[in-house]
């Protein structure tokens, strides 16, 4: 864990005093349970009978003869609920138990992470509220559904943006108002400590079977690990698993949108400045005035003005690499992952198929590369049968 939440200059809490209280409490039953054998127990028996780990390291082999080196998919879309997001859930609720929470609240953009908030609170005998944007919730209608089923309240958010960082701002001021029996269910490796150590924490799981599989496969580790980063907790779960191997590029992809070049797109690192968002200081799109500007992707899990603290200090460190990787590029690589190995990723994913596409001359043929394939694209076909003219 980081030292007092920091990773270097970045994270910290910056967050009204009365939610101090509850962080300080939340604080205090991580570092309780953290590396407790029973509480450790109970989460591996969920993530195996419950979530269906290990997920699988599969060779990506029509792809890797196209490309001319060996690509390896991180199969996190086969992770019960349909994506990475399932891991965390279970750690952060299961925690939440433990210290006499009644009830979850959560945010969500693309949905997955609130399905699986959704699914938690059910396997825990938890009742559940979601805050979702009006945006989000139009082009996810589908796992709103699946949230509805689950027995979850779904909050629409109709102010500013409508999307991912409207959902926390007003999921953050319902959390005031009922302290004592809810948890707050962070989504994503960012935010007020100890969020982004706890949920790398409980998504450090990819990294350390990811690790173990390629070694097992091919007695070697990859040229690359490559992962999508909106607020980056796929990404930081599958890098920790080879941070301490500098021969490992460690490579985060984020949403180019409609280009950096214009407004819309949640590409921080290119155009960010640092700052406070949401609890935390990093990388943030905003103006020399310090407002926060709207962001866009394709992808709604990646349409956030923000990035994880580590992923910033990682930057800085040069240890990790960012590029971004624009609509286009994501919709085709999803095309085409579905085309050439018959798997369809999710839009977030797909960013990180397409850097591997784009910048397959900077791979020889013998080295291996992983895409973390955060999640499934079921949920974004509406989306991509808009951008390809089809009527369902």
């Amino acid at each position: 864990m980081a030292v007092s939440g920091r990773y270097g200059e970045y994270g910290g809490t910056y967050v009204p005093e009365m939610l101090v209280p509850a962080l300080k409490e939340v604080e205090a039953a991580y570092l309780k349970y953290k590396d407790d054998p029973g509480f450790r127990g109970e989460l591996d028996e969920y993530l195996k009978e419950y979530v269906g780990r290990p997920t699988p390291l599969t060779p990506a082999k029509n792809m890797s003869s196209k490309y001319g080196f060996r690509i390896y998919l991180k199969r996190e879309d086969q992770a019960f609920t349909g994506a990475h997001k399932i891991n965390n859930t279970m750690g952060q609720a299961l925690l939440a138990k433990r210290i006499g929470k009644t009830r979850l609240i959560a945010e969500t953009g693309a949905g997955q992470h609130g399905v699986a908030t959704a699914t938690a609170a059910r396997a825990m005998g938890m009742k559940c509220t979601i805050y979702m944007g009006e945006v989000d919730i139009e082009r996810q209608k589908m796992n709103v559904f699946r949230m509805r089923l689950l027995g979850a309240d779904v909050v629409t958010v109709k102010n500013g943006t409508r999307t991912l960082k409207d959902a926390i701002s007003e999921a953050m001021r319902a959390w005031v108002t009922c302290l004592d029996d809810t948890h707050y269910l962070f989504g994503t490796a960012y935010g007020p400590h100890p969020y982004p150590a706890m949920v790398k924490d409980f998504q450090s799981v990819i990294g350390k079977e990811a690790r173990a599989q390629v070694l097992e496969k091919e007695g070697r580790l990859p040229a690359a690990i490559v992962a999508c980063v909106g607020g980056g907790s796929n990404a930081i779960g599958i890098f920790s698993g080879f941070i301490n191997d500098e021969g490992v590029r460690l490579v985060g992809v984020e949403a180019g949108g409609c280009g950096i070049d214009t407004k819309k797109h949640a590409a921080r690192f290119q155009t960010g400045k640092k700052g406070v968002l949401h609890g935390s200081y990093t990388y943030i799109l905003q103006d020399r005035y310090g407002q926060i500007l709207d962001t866009h992707s394709v992808s709604a899990g990646l349409d956030y003005a923000a990035v994880g603290p580590e992923h910033a200090l990682l930057r800085d460190a040069g240890r990790a690499e960012y590029s971004y990787a624009t609509d286009d590029e994501a919709l085709a690589a999803f095309k085409e992952l579905g085309m050439v190995e018959g798997i369809l990723p999710a839009l977030e994913s797909s960013h990180a198929v397409a850097w591997v596409m784009k910048s397959r001359r900077q791979f020889k043929d013998k080295d291996i590369v992983i895409i973390n394939l955060s999640g499934r694209g079921d949920k974004d076909v509406e989306t991509v049968a808009r951008h390809m003219g089809v009527t369902l």
